[in-house]
């Protein structure tokens, strides 16, 4: 069974920073990519960033590029993302989902419905 938890969630203030992780269990990340994806209220969800598995390239949406960092531990099977310059505009919950591929190229990493798992999801607030 396949499942992910995420950690690190928060409030914190403007400009500051935060790490989320994302522990993976009964899916080996030696073939899986990690998206995060995140929901604020009353919006879509976004896709975030993505980490492909056997190559370590990464992808990020406009909205957070520069910003953010996604990294993988293997040997932990978690997933990271680090997150900078936080604004008020990144509140939202995150996710991470995770699908049995290598790349995250030849597809829309960034459409929630390529993945088929997903995270509980943990709340990001960023106010003074």
């Amino acid at each position: 069974q396949v499942q992910l938890v995420e950690f690190g969630g928060g409030l914190v203030q403007p400009g500051g920073s935060l790490r989320l992780s994302c522990a993976v269990s009964g899916l080996t990340l030696d073939y899986a990519v990690i998206a995060w994806f995140r929901q604020a209220p009353g919006k879509a969800r976004e896709g975030v960033s993505c980490i492909s598995t056997s190559d370590d390239y990464t992808y990020y949406a406009d909205s957070v590029k520069g910003r953010f960092t996604t990294a993988r531990d293997n040997a932990k099977n978690t997933v990271y993302l680090q997150m900078y310059s936080l604004n008020p505009e990144d509140t939202a919950d995150y996710y991470c989902a995770a699908e049995a591929r290598y790349y995250c190229t030849g597809y829309g990493w960034w459409i929630s419905r390529e993945y088929n798992y997903w995270g509980q999801g943990t709340q990001v607030t960023v106010s003074s």
